[in-house]
C-alpha cells in the first residue's frame, strides 16, 4: 500500500500535492541528502524519504514560516495557543466546532466563511501589521484564513491579502501534525539564499539528489514575478555544470501556457530525459481556460516503480 500523500500546512499555491506520486516515481530509490533550492511550502520534501534534507527559499517570509513551524513542532501547546488566537478574533474553526449560522450558509452558499470571518480577520491583519517585529504565529493564521492562502505584502511591508473563503479545518490540523512529525523525525536545515549560492554550499556525495521547482518563466503567479529570462538561463547553465559533475537532478517546469511557449527551456531540455506531467498549475491572476503543458526533466536513467507499474527512464 502506498503511503498517503502529505500536504504542506502552508497550502502553497502551485505546490505539487496532486502530482507528487507521479513525480516521485521518477526519483532515485535511495536518497542520502535531498536538496531543494525552491522549497515553497515543502510538500515535495514531506513526501520524500532521505537521510537528510537541505531546503531553501529566497522568500524571507516563507523561510521564516518554516523556521516557525519547525520550532513549534516541539510545542505541545501549539493547538491550544492557536485556538486562543482564533477565539480572540472570533474566527471559524470547523476542526473543533461549527460556528457559522445556518442563515449565513443559506444566504452565501459558496462564500459563507469569508462573510463570517471578515471582521475578525481584518482585526487580525491590523494587529499583525501594527507590530514592529513580525509575529509568525499571527502570520500563519493570516495565511490560513486569507484569500487563496497567499503571502503578499505591499510596498510598506504590510500584509495585504483580503479574507478568503477558507477555515481552520481538519485538513489544516492533519497537515500541521504531519509537518510536526516530519520535523521531529528528520535532519532538516532551511536556508534563505539565492538558488545558486545555496546549491554551491552543498558538498554533493553519493546518492545526494537535487529537485528543483523554480518560478515559471511564462506564467503569472505572484511568485513568478521575481523570475526573468536571465535567471532562467543562469539556472539552466548551472544545471548543465552540475550534470558534468554527475550530480543527479530533476526539475519541474511549464513549457506551454495559453499562447506562451518557454523556448529557452524547451531547447535546453532536449539533452536530457523528459517526462510529461499532468499539470495542476493554478494562477489566481487568470481563471480562463488555458492550454498548459508541464514536464519533469531528469538527467539520469533507470527503472522505477509507480504503483504496480514499472517505468523505464
Amino acid at each position: 500500500m502506498l503511503d498517503p500523500v502529505k500536504r504542506s500546512p502552508m497550502f502553497y499555491v502551485g505546490d505539487k500535492y496532486k502530482l507528487i506520486k507521479e513525480i516521485k516515481a521518477y526519483f532515485p530509490k535511495n536518497i542520502n541528502t535531498f536538496i531543494e533550492p525552491f522549497v515553497g511550502g515543502g510538500t515535495v520534501s514531506l513526501n520524500v524519504q532521505a537521510k537528510r534534507y537541505r531546503l531553501n527559499d529566497i522568500d524571507k517570509n516563507v523561510y521564516n514560516l518554516h523556521l516557525f513551524l519547525q520550532k513549534e513542532a516541539s510545542n505541545a501547546n501549539f493547538f491550544d495557543k492557536a485556538l486562543n488566537y482564533i477565539k480572540k478574533y472570533d474566527l471559524s474553526r470547523s476542526f473543533l466546532e461549527n460556528l457559522v449560522p445556518v442563515s449565513l450558509k443559506e444566504k452565501y452558499k459558496k462564500t459563507y466563511y469569508a462573510h463570517y470571518n471578515r471582521e475578525g480577520y481584518g482585526k487580525l491583519k491590523d494587529d499583525f501589521n501594527s507590530l514592529c517585529t513580525k509575529d509568525y504565529f499571527l502570520l500563519y493564521l493570516l495565511l490560513i484564513y486569507g484569500f487563496n492562502r497567499m503571502l503578499r505584502f505591499n510596498a510598506k511591508g504590510d500584509f495585504n491579502v483580503p479574507v478568503g473563503n477558507v477555515d481552520f479545518n481538519k485538513n489544516v490540523t492533519i497537515a500541521l501534525n504531519n509537518y510536526f512529525n516530519f520535523s521531529r523525525s528528520n535532519n532538516i536545515k532551511f536556508e534563505n539564499l539565492d538558488f545558486k549560492t545555496f546549491i554551491k554550499k552543498n558538498k554533493f556525495e553519493k546518492d545526494d539528489f537535487l529537485y528543483l521547482d523554480p518560478p515559471y518563466l511564462i506564467t503569472f503567479s505572484e511568485y513568478n514575478k521575481i523570475w526573468n529570462e536571465n535567471k532562467e538561463h543562469e539556472l539552466l547553465d548551472f544545471l548543465d555544470s552540475l550534470h558534468q559533475k554527475n550530480i543527479k537532478f530533476a526539475i519541474s517546469n511549464v513549457t506551454h501556457y495559453k499562447d506562451r511557449i518557454n523556448i529557452i527551456f524547451i531547447e535546453w531540455m532536449k539533452k536530457y530525459n523528459v517526462k510529461k506531467i499532468k499539470s495542476n498549475y493554478i494562477s489566481y491572476h487568470d481563471n480562463s481556460v488555458k492550454k498548459i503543458e508541464e514536464v519533469l526533466v531528469i538527467n539520469y536513467w533507470g527503472i522505477y516503480k509507480y504503483g504496480k507499474k514499472k517505468i523505464r527512464i
